[in-house]
């Protein structure tokens, strides 16, 4: 007995004693799991319907079951396929049949390969049916529907197909090696195999010419032909030819010319007239010619060419110049420099002193950190599942007293409400569910009942109930969150949670602007706070200024501290917050000088918005010498909208409207709140240019669809619960939480670091109705009807323009210079807003007396 049968019987009892009866039996109820969970499914998707309701019946005897392996058939079949990936649950089923012949060490499949192709398929094919069936249905599962329905609200149908189809794509080029490189090296491939038979079929030889059409022709007459050629001894180089031997007959194949070999020649000629010149020299060793087929370019028959090139060169052998060693120059054309003069100087100031930095003036400035907020625990949201199916069980029997069927219900839980999506049968009327809102309130003893039919995007119904204990939502989780910290949103303003828990941010560079309401209480001074600090948490001073109006006078002002640094003011203001109404309509008016002002550096850049204009600026191609500087952003915050218009009315409403219709463009963004909705605080031109609303709690439903366009706001719990319409849908969001306390600490570290020597100065305004002095009026500019005007106002005892254009029958213009003549002159007060004018000469005797002194 050799070695090597000694060594195979001492291993072969080895290999028995691993195959163990415990790993055969692991390995075989794997096998058998894998069955069972196949034939489940199979089961479970012919009857879904009625096994899904089944599946939290174990323990009832009285249901029967009709999955092939009864009630744990409809439980397997529910928690894979239904409330998991849906039909990619096959795959499980398939990967424990794997493992489980890998135990039995059958490798009948490749296990990492197989693995990773399984989860490839496992992410992929439910979000794939999700979409191919949207929603309906369980082949796609909860986590394809999901993950279907957050890309779908993201990036759209488009783009979640473009996603699918080019993930697949990728998955088979990179699992067949599909790419054009190899694709070539196939195709070229199979090329050379058959050149390689061509050359088989060929002669060898060492001297090659390409077959021209008189060689075909010859080729075709002499079809038996032979040639005979010599065997040439050959050494290097360096050796002499000295020897010869005789010819031998080498046969050609058929079709091709006979070619004389002889070596008493001096120069032999080829059909295509190449010549060899051969010169008589001694040899001393031999070496042989042969004759080969080596094409340049592929061919598809041997008679298409035929080249005979020797294989060791010679010294003794010259060619005639062929065509291949034409001299060929490549000369690359020199790049046109097409850069005028200004673009030059630019490139050349940014190679010297780099683009222009805008935080240089506070390089030192420290963001804020997020421990300044207050830090409110675990927020992650408890799943009563007793309130659940409570909820559940008393939505679908109130319907069914109103015979109104449902297929399907699910429930997604937020932070402050739970939205419960129906399904209703087939031919159940919208209008029958919307109809029982209240009855749904009393029947759950909930506040805040609202019902979405149908929601926008699914073909569902939605009833958002109210949690018995929702979960707070603080302004520290949002601004640490990664959606945040990594947004590249121009202006992020994030608002809070979505009833899916998901952070909800947007620019308010895209609104472009944002209109507040609710009711006193609410929540909306903190929505106000909340947009605030996150625009602080994510601007540098430089880049970001807000015009402050506070007509309540406390709300706003912890932000004084920060006004160095982000707060902006008239020339002549003393405070940067703004509560004087006449103030306000100054600012308003200079906020209108600003973006005209803006506009002109913006046409003489060529550029269409702030951000493109800033980026020329940077790359310093703009020259401060012609008023060109870096613009930041200005956010106008009006905290009480209604005060300014009881005060101001149109003087006000005017500016506003004017900035929503023109200043997105130039930077400028406008955040107005109000806590009465009503149609003459919210005018038609002011909603039509505040296409992002957000509304909290309201008192009545005129107010909410004055806000809205819809009802809803009505509906909501208060304490943050709110409504957001950006023109398309509305969500509902629990506003993030952000104590007083915190925007002190915020504040205090802004104001604290070193600022600007003061606030942004916004242009000057000078009101027409401006307080002047009398020495400031010219008597012999005054209106012919200046002293009727003097008189009419005294002895009324009015100072009102609108009087005057009905006592002198004037037009508005002329009565309104009249009136700032009288006022300059010490007559009447100064501008009061809606009220009249104050009249200081209390008698006609003693106008008289003024009147005399003015003439002379």
């Amino acid at each position: 007995m050799d070695k090597k049968t000694q060594k195979k019987q001492t291993e072969m009892p080895e290999k028995g004693r691993i195959l163990s009866k415990p790993r055969i039996f692991s390995g075989l109820t794997l096998i058998l799991f894998s069955a069972v969970l196949a034939l489940s499914f199979i089961s479970y998707l012919m009857n879904w319907k009625a096994d899904q309701s089944q599946a939290g019946t174990m323990l009832d005897k009285t249901i029967k079951s009709s999955n092939i392996f009864g009630k744990v058939g409809d439980w397997l079949g529910n928690i894979f396929i239904f409330e998991s990936i849906g039909i990619a649950s096959f795959i499980i089923a398939f990967l424990f049949l794997v493992v489980g012949t890998l135990i039995l060490k059958k490798k009948i499949f490749k296990p990492w390969k197989t693995i990773g192709h399984s989860l490839f398929f496992i992410c992929w094919l439910p979000i794939f049916m999700g979409a191919l069936t949207k929603g309906q249905g369980v082949l796609g599962g909860v986590y394809g529907y999901q993950i279907m329905d957050y890309l779908n609200s993201i990036i759209g149908a488009v783009g979640l197909w473009t996603v699918l189809a080019a993930s697949i794509l990728l998955y088979f080029i990179l699992e067949f090696n599909l790419r054009p490189s190899s694709i070539k090296s196939k195709l070229d491939k199979i090329n050379e195999n058959t050149i390689g038979k061509v050359k088989s079929m060929m002669p060898d030889s060492n001297d090659d010419f390409e077959a021209d059409e008189e060689l075909k022709e010859e080729a075709e007459e002499e079809t038996e032909s032979r040639v005979t050629v010599s065997e040439v001894s050959n050494t290097t180089s360096n050796n002499p030819i000295n020897t010869i031997k005789e010819p031998e007959p080498v046969s050609v194949p058929k079709g091709f010319p006979e070619v004389p070999v002889s070596t008493d020649i001096e120069t032999i000629t080829t059909p295509n007239h190449t010549s060899f010149e051969i010169e008589p020299r001694e040899v001393s060793q031999p070496v042989s010619l042969n004759l080969s087929s080596k094409p340049t370019v592929p061919v598809s028959s041997p008679e298409e060419a035929f080249d005979i090139r020797p294989s060791v060169p010679s010294p003794a052998v010259t060619t005639a110049p062929a065509q291949e060693n034409i001299k060929f120059n490549v000369e690359v054309a020199p790049v046109i420099d097409v850069l005028d003069d200004s673009d030059k100087k630019s490139q050349e100031l940014v190679e010297k002193h780099g683009l222009y930095d805008h935080k240089l003036d506070l390089a030192n400035f420290q963001m804020p950190p997020v421990e300044l907020l207050k830090d409110y625990g675990s927020e992650e949201i408890s799943i009563n599942k007793e309130e659940l199916e409570e909820n559940k069980n008393k939505i679908v029997g109130l319907l069914k007293n109103f015979n109104v069927g449902i297929a399907e219900i699910k429930a997604t839980i937020g932070p402050t409400v739970t939205l419960y999506e129906i399904v209703p049968e087939a031919g159940i009327r919208v209008a029958a569910i919307k109809k029982l809102q209240d009855d749904i309130a009393l029947n759950l003893s909930a506040l805040g009942i609202r019902i979405i039919a149908p929601m926008p995007g699914k073909g569902t119904i939605g009833i958002e109930v109210p949690r018995k204990n929702p979960t707070m939502v603080s302004m520290r989780s949002v601004i640490a969150s990664q959606k945040f910290q990594n947004t590249d949103m121009d202006l992020p303003v994030v608002f809070g949670k979505t009833i899916s828990n998901e952070i909800f941010m947007a620019d308010l560079s895209k609104m472009p602007h944002l209109l507040m309401a609710g009711a006193t209480g609410q929540g909306k001074s903190v929505g106000i706070n909340a947009i605030l600090t996150s625009l602080l948490y994510k601007k540098h001073p430089s880049e970001l200024k807000f015009v402050m109006v506070d007509p309540k006078k406390v709300e706003l002002s912890l932000y004084s501290k920060i006004e160095r640094h982000y707060l902006a003011k008239l020339p002549d203001a003393e405070e940067a917050i703004i509560t004087d109404t006449n103030k306000v309509i100054n600012t308003l008016n200079s906020l209108c000088i600003e973006m005209d002002t803006r506009y002109d550096l913006l046409k003489n850049a060529f550029c269409k918005n702030l951000k493109e204009y800033n980026k020329k600026f940077a790359e310093r191609k703009l020259n401060p010498e012609n008023g060109h500087r870096f613009l930041p952003y200005i956010v106008l915050v009006v905290d009480e909208f209604a005060d300014l218009i009881m005060t101001a009315g149109k003087e006000v409403e005017l500016p506003i409207a004017r900035l929503a219709q023109l200043a997105r463009a130039v930077g400028i963004h406008l955040i107005v709140a109000t806590q009465r909705p009503s149609v003459n605080v919210i005018t038609g031109m002011i909603k039509a240019n505040f296409p992002a609303r957000a509304a909290f709690r309201v008192i009545s439903s005129v107010d909410s669809r004055t806000i809205l366009d819809s009802p809803g706001a009505d509906q909501l719990i208060g304490k943050g619960d709110m409504l957001y319409f950006n023109g398309n849908e509305i969500l509902r969001l629990q506003c993030a939480f952000v104590d007083t306390p915190e925007v002190e600490r915020l504040a205090e570290f802004i104001g604290e670091q070193k600022g600007y020597a003061s606030a942004f100065l916004l242009p000057e305004f000078v009101s027409e109705d401006s307080t002047s002095t009398v020495g400031a009026f010219d008597p012999n500019e005054k209106d012919a009807l200046f002293e009727e005007a003097a008189r009419i106002i005294v002895s009324t005892q009015q100072g009102s323009t609108s009087m005057l254009q009905r006592q002198l029958k004037l037009g508005y213009n002329r009565a309104g210079r009249i009136m700032d003549q009288l006022e300059a002159s010490g007559i009447v007060g100064g501008f009061n807003g809606a009220k009249a004018r104050e009249v200081i000469i209390s008698d006609l005797h003693s106008l008289e007396q003024f009147l005399e002194d003015l003439r002379s």
